[in-house]
């Protein structure tokens, strides 16, 4: 039988953002796989240097759609230290509870992902339920329940509003105490384990090779490094939580870090809402923060901790309006685009779309 050509997407549950694979399958085992990923036809990286630094704070949340906030983070912080910029202390901790929000919302996302691909649709439809809890907070606050806006240069866009601080709570108490009952309904389901057990490896050694980061290499080589521990910003080194490990590196262990990740993003949360002192949140920049402010010549490469892995922004400013050159460091780049082309071949046909989900792929941060 000859090999035959399939494409995942663009239109499919399993591709996150509107990219293809193109798969050359051999009855049901995938032989040679490509990313596609010019659907999307996106080009931040030069649309961010054609826009000026204010107009770019719309711009860079849709480099990874599901989890937005990162870019605002890695972007403020990087035009702050090229500002020379210290934010109040408030808006530290109000950064780092629209960040765990964020990973919580991407999680639940990822996990709910796995019910399509095994027919668990109610998996699916709790853990989207209460992604949508998040984005009910989202709106509140920032008044946009996507692409919130709110982290920028000099601190937050405005304030907490009044009595948000019950919501959060009433969220994050509601979603721990139902834990174990998503362990059940997913990672612990007999039929989810025979599709994740000892499949969809991601081994040491593909892991150093690709430069893969965050749960995808802690999963595979026992090692804590999480950009929140090892270069501390806001204020991660001021509350207690811990980065999940594992040394076997199969697609269960991944979601069982993710899934540990949650407990601990519920955690920093409540920290951070029993810490965060009174006062301002945001330093005007510019004459009456006008939409022309200028930022000093020099280079700055600004680092975060994504649901992925490391995510960072490299600028370069001239002294103008607008920065000179942006390049994005997409946390999900090398196993999106190296690892589809390399290691999904000998992957099962009806297992391609636990690869893409479970290897945490999201497309715009590759066509960018």
């Amino acid at each position: 039988m000859k090999q035959m050509k399939l494409f995942l997407g663009p239109q499919h549950p399993g591709m996150h953002g509107n990219a293809s694979v193109h798969l050359y399958v051999d009855g049901d085992i995938i032989k040679r796989s490509f990313l596609l990923p010019g659907m999307l036809h996106r080009g931040f990286e030069k649309g961010m240097e054609r826009h000026s630094w204010v107009n770019n704070i719309s711009l860079i949340p849709r480099v990874c759609v599901v989890e937005p906030d990162i870019n605002e983070m890695a972007f403020a912080m990087g035009t702050e230290k090229l500002l020379g910029i210290e934010v109040p202390e408030r808006a530290h901790w109000i950064r780092m509870i629209i960040l765990e929000l964020a990973r919580l919302s991407i999680h639940l996302m990822a996990y709910g992902g796995l019910g399509g691909p095994t027919g668990n649709y109610t998996l699916m439809y709790h853990a989207h339920a209460d992604r949508n809890s998040i984005l009910d907070i989202f709106e509140q606050i920032s008044g946009h329940r996507v692409y919130h806006q709110y982290i920028v240069p000099g601190g937050v866009r405005k304030d907490l509003p009044i009595g948000i601080e019950k919501d959060i709570h009433a969220f994050i108490d509601s979603l721990e105490a139902r834990y174990e009952e998503y362990r059940d309904l997913g990672i612990e389901n007999p039929s989810i384990v025979a599709r994740i057990k000892d499949t969809i490896m991601l081994p040491a050694e593909v892991v150093w090779e690709l430069g893969v980061t965050g749960i995808g290499m802690r999963s595979a080589v026992n090692k804590p490094y999480d950009l929140r521990k090892v270069m501390p910003y806001a204020r991660y080194d001021q509350v207690e939580f811990y980065a999940p490990v594992a040394d076997y590196s199969d697609a269960r262990a991944r979601i069982d870090c993710k899934l540990q990740e949650v407990l601990q993003s519920i955690s920093i949360i409540r920290q951070c809402l029993a810490k965060m002192p009174e006062g301002p949140v945001r330093v005007p920049l510019g004459r009456g923060q006008s939409m022309r402010w200028t930022v000093p010549k020099g280079y700055v490469y600004s680092p975060v901790e994504s649901s992925r892995g490391e995510f960072g922004y490299y600028m370069v400013s001239n002294g103008g309006t607008n920065p000179w050159r942006v390049g994005v460091r997409g946390a999900s780049y090398p196993q999106g685009l190296l690892g589809i082309e390399k290691y999904l071949p000998g992957t099962r046909l009806d297992d391609a779309a636990l690869w893409v989900d479970t290897m945490g792929v999201c497309s715009p941060e590759i066509d960018r």
